[in-house]
C-alpha cells in the first residue's frame, strides 16, 4: 500500500531531514529492552500467549474466569511493552468499586501503538484518512504518525502540561486529532475527546467538570459537505472555563478566523518542536482518559479509564472479536469522541499495527453508496458501523451496495445498540453476501472494550441473528432477579451484570468515586451492573433486551432523558416536563417531551416549542432535540409526587390498552386527558 503524506500535515513533519528512528534514540529507551518487553519488535502476536496457544474457545474462556490471574497477567506480558514488569496481576473487590490491573507495572500507551511499530515497519500505513470527499483520502505511516505526536507532545509540554493535567480535545475525525489524543498519552496527560457536534454549553460543562488546562480545536470540520465552525463554539465555552490556558487551533480548511489571547496556531507551535519526545512511564493505573457519558440522573459523568488494562483488553478484543490479521485493512467509521472510536479506531487497532481508517464523512455523502464504495476503493477488510446507519441504508435500493466490489471484507460489526432483524439480515445478505460473519457486539464506555459477541468462537461456530451471544474471556455475565437474586438456569430474563472484574474496565467518576460505586457497584452487591437487560436463550446464549433506566439510545448516541428535561425546565414558561424514550425505524430511538406550560403562554405554545428545541440544541447537541412535544395541563404523579414516565412512555408508544396499574397515582383521571391530548397531536401528524 503506497503511503501518501497528507496535505493537512505537511506543515507538521519536517521534509528536510528523516526523522532518526534509527539505534541511537531507542538504544537509549528503556522500552526495547529484551528483558523488559516479551513482544519486542515482532508486532502482534498471532496467539494470546505461548502457554495459552493452541487451546480451544472454551478451555482458553474457562481459563480467564477460573484462573484470571494466570490467563490476563500472560497475555499482558506477551502482548505489551513494559518498561517495568508488573509484580501483580490485579487487586479487584467489586463490593467497594475497587478495580486495580497490573500493579507495579509500568509502560506508555504511545510506545505500545507507535514506537513498536515505527521501529520494525516505518512505512506500514497507520491512519488512512478517509476524507469527507471521496476519492480524497490520505495516508499516514507509522514513522510519520509517531513524529507527529511527538511534536504535538513536545507542543503541550512547552506550554506547561505536565503529567495528570487534562486537556480537551474537540477536533473532527483526522490524524491530528489522533496525534493529540496519543501526544497527550506520551507525557502522561490525560485527554477528554469531546464530541464535535456538542453545543458550547455541553463543551463547557465538561471542560470545567475535568479543570482541563489546554484545549485542542480547528478552525473548522468539514461533513456531509457542510462546513462546520468549530472554533467559535470553543471561544464560547472558553469564556467559563477559567481552568483553560492555551487553545490550540489546527486548520482543517483554508477558512481564517479569529485569534484571541488564548489561541495559537497547532502547526506553527508544532514546526518549531523536535520530532523526539522521551515517552513518561505511566503506572498502570494511572488516568489515560476520560470520556463523558449520559446517566439516568443528574450531569454527565466523566468514566475515567487507565493505561494497562485497557489497552491490553482493546487490543485482545479488536483481534479476536474481529478476526484481524496483520496487513488488513480495519474500517470503523465510529467518532473518536465516543468510546467506539478510542477504542476500536486507535487504541485497540494502533497497539496491534492496523491500518485504521478515520472516517470523517457521512453514511450519505454525496450518495448512499459512499461506505460500500469505500470498501472497494480502500480494499477494507473489517466494517465496523452502527445499527442506524445500517436502518438508513436498508431504505435505499440494493444497487447502491451491489454496483461496488465487497470482496475484500471478511467481518462485519454492529456496535451502539441492539440491531434487528431486519437491519441484521440485510447487513448479512446484501452487504456480506452472505459469507462475511456478522458479530452484533454489546459493551459500554464503562466496559472499555466489547464484552459479549458471537466472536471469539469454536471455528465453524453458529451466529445466531442480532444477538450477542457469546461472552468475550474474562466476562462472566450474571442475570439478576427484581429481588437481587442470581437466576440461574437458561430461557430466562433478568438485569444484566458482569461478575468478575476484567482489565478494560473503567475505574471511577472523575472526582466523584461514591456515584461510581452507587451506579454500578450498589444495586447488584458483589457484581458490576450494566444497566441493561438481558434474556438467556434456551442455548446459553445472550441477547440484550435494551435500558432498564432513563437513558436513551439515540442513533447510538447515550442520552439521559433527565439531561434533556433539565435543558427543557430552564425555559421561563416551563413549570415541568418529562421526557421518555420511543422506538423509531431508522434512529432506534427518539425522545418524546411531555411540556406542562403556563396558563398564560397556552395560546402561544408553537412559539414556546421551537425556543425548546433551540435550548436542547444549544444546551446539549442537535441530536438530543425531541422528535415530539405534546404540551399537557399536568403529568401524572404518585402521591409522593413521582412522575409516572412508565405510564407516558406507553401512551407515546399508542399502547394504551396495557398502561398497567395506575391506582398508586394521586390522580389517575390525568391519564384520560393526556390520552386524548395525544390522540389529538398524532391525528395533526397524520394530515401533515
Amino acid at each position: 500500500m503506497a503511503a501518501r503524506t497528507s496535505t493537512f500535515l505537511l506543515p507538521l513533519l519536517h521534509r528536510a531531514r528523516p526523522l532518526l528512528l534509527g539505534r541511537k534514540w531507542h538504544h537509549r529507551s528503556p522500552w526495547f529492552s529484551s528483558q523488559s518487553c516479551s513482544r519486542g519488535l515482532s508486532g502482534i502476536s498471532p496467539a494470546l500467549s505461548p502457554q495459552l496457544a493452541g487451546r480451544s474457545y472454551k478451555e482458553l474462556y474457562e481459563l480467564s474466569v477460573k484462573e484470571p490471574e494466570t490467563f490476563w497477567g500472560s497475555v499482558a506480558r506477551e502482548r505489551l511493552a513494559w518498561s517495568t514488569a508488573f509484580q501483580q496481576v490485579s487487586d479487584c473487590d467489586l463490593a467497594t468499586g475497587r478495580v486495580s490491573w497490573f500493579l507495579g507495572g509500568k509502560l506508555n500507551v504511545s510506545v505500545n501503538c507507535l514506537d513498536v511499530h515505527a521501529a520494525k515497519d516505518p512505512d506500514r500505513v497507520a491512519l488512512i484518512w478517509e476524507k469527507d470527499e471521496p476519492g480524497t483520502e490520505e495516508r499516514v505511516t507509522y514513522r510519520e504518525l509517531l513524529e507527529m505526536t511527538c511534536r504535538l507532545a513536545n507542543t503541550l509540554k512547552s506550554l506547561g502540561v505536565q503529567k495528570g493535567d487534562r486537556v480537551a480535545i474537540y477536533m473532527p475525525v483526522s490524524p491530528i486529532a489522533v496525534a493529540t489524543m496519543l501526544a497527550c498519552a506520551r507525557i502522561g496527560a490525560v485527554h477528554t475527546v469531546v464530541f464535535a457536534g456538542f453545543s458550547s454549553e455541553a463543551l463547557a460543562g465538561r471542560i470545567q467538570d475535568a479543570q482541563c488546562k489546554v484545549v485542542v480545536t480547528c478552525n473548522q470540520g468539514v461533513r456531509g459537505g457542510r462546513l462546520i465552525n468549530l472554533k467559535s463554539t470553543v471561544d464560547t465555552a472558553v469564556k467559563s472555563c477559567p481552568t483553560v490556558q492555551h487553545v490550540l487551533v489546527a486548520q482543517r480548511t483554508d477558512h481564517s478566523v479569529p485569534m484571541g489571547k488564548l489561541d495559537m496556531s497547532l502547526e506553527e507551535a508544532m514546526s518549531r518542536e523536535s520530532a523526539e519526545c522521551a515517552p513518561e512511564p505511566m503506572d498502570s493505573e494511572d488516568m489515560l482518559f476520560m470520556l463523558y457519558t449520559s446517566g439516568s440522573t443528574g450531569k454527565p459523568k466523566g468514566i475515567v479509564h487507565t493505561q494497562a488494562g485497557y489497552l491490553l483488553y482493546a487490543s485482545l478484543t479488536h483481534q479476536y472479536v474481529f478476526d484481524y490479521s496483520p496487513g488488513d485493512v480495519f474500517g470503523c467509521v465510529a467518532d473518536i469522541g465516543w468510546i467506539t472510536g478510542h477504542s476500536y479506531v486507535v487504541y485497540g487497532p494502533l497497539c496491534n499495527g492496523a491500518t485504521t481508517v478515520l472516517f470523517e464523512s457521512t453514511p450519505v455523502y454525496p450518495d448512499p453508496g459512499r461506505y460500500w464504495e469505500m470498501v472497494e476503493r480502500l480494499r477494507i477488510n473489517q466494517f465496523y458501523g452502527a445499527p442506524t446507519a445500517i436502518r438508513l441504508l436498508l431504505k435505499y435500493e440494493e444497487s447502491w451496495v451491489k454496483k461496488y466490489d465487497r470482496s475484500s471484507l471478511k467481518t462485519l460489526g454492529s456496535v451502539g445498540e441492539p440491531i434487528n432483524h431486519e437491519a441484521w439480515e440485510w447487513f448479512y445478505n446484501v452487504v456480506g453476501d452472505k459469507r462475511c460473519p456478522l458479530v452484533d457486539t454489546w459493551w459500554q464506555t464503562e466496559t472499555g472494550g466489547v464484552c459479549i459477541a458471537p466472536r471469539p468462537a469454536e471455528k465453524g461456530a453458529e451466529i445466531l441473528p442480532a444477538m450477542a451471544m457469546r461472552p468475550f474471556f474474562g466476562i462472566q455475565p450474571a442475570l439478576m432477579g427484581e429481588k437481587g437474586q442470581t437466576l440461574s438456569g437458561n430461557d430466562i430474563s433478568g438485569a444484566l451484570c458482569i461478575s468478575k472484574p476484567w482489565p478494560g474496565m473503567a475505574k471511577t467518576i472523575f472526582g466523584d468515586h461514591q456515584r461510581f460505586v452507587d451506579a454500578y457497584f450498589k444495586p447488584y452487591p458483589g457484581h458490576y451492573f450494566t444497566g441493561d437487560g438481558a434474556h438467556r436463550s434456551e442455548e446459553g446464549y445472550y441477547q440484550i433486551t435494551g435500558r432498564m433506566d432513563d437513558v436513551i439510545n439515540i442513533s447510538g448516541h447515550r442520552l439521559g432523558t433527565a439531561e434533556v428535561e433539565d435543558a427543557l425546565d430552564e425555559h421561563p414558561d416551563v413549570p415541568e416536563t418529562a421526557v421518555v424514550g420511543i422506538s423509531h425505524d431508522v434512529k432506534g430511538e427518539v425522545a418524546f417531551a411531555f411540556v406542562v406550560l403556563k396558563e398564560n403562554t397556552a395560546e402561544n405554545q408553537e412559539h414556546v416549542i421551537k425556543e425548546l428545541r433551540h435550548l436542547v440544541a444549544t444546551k446539549i447537541a442537535k441530536y438530543a432535540v425531541p422528535d415530539h412535544f405534546l404540551v399537557v395541563k399536568r403529568l401524572p404523579k404518585t402521591r409522593s409526587g413521582k412522575i409516572m414516565r412508565r405510564i407516558l412512555r406507553k401512551i407515546a408508544m399508542q399502547q394504551t390498552e396495557s398502561l398497567g396499574d395506575v391506582s398508586t397515582l394521586d390522580d389517575p383521571s390525568v391519564v384520560t386527558e393526556i390520552i386524548q391530548a395525544h390522540k389529538q397531536y398524532r391525528s395533526r401528524l397524520d394530515k401533515e
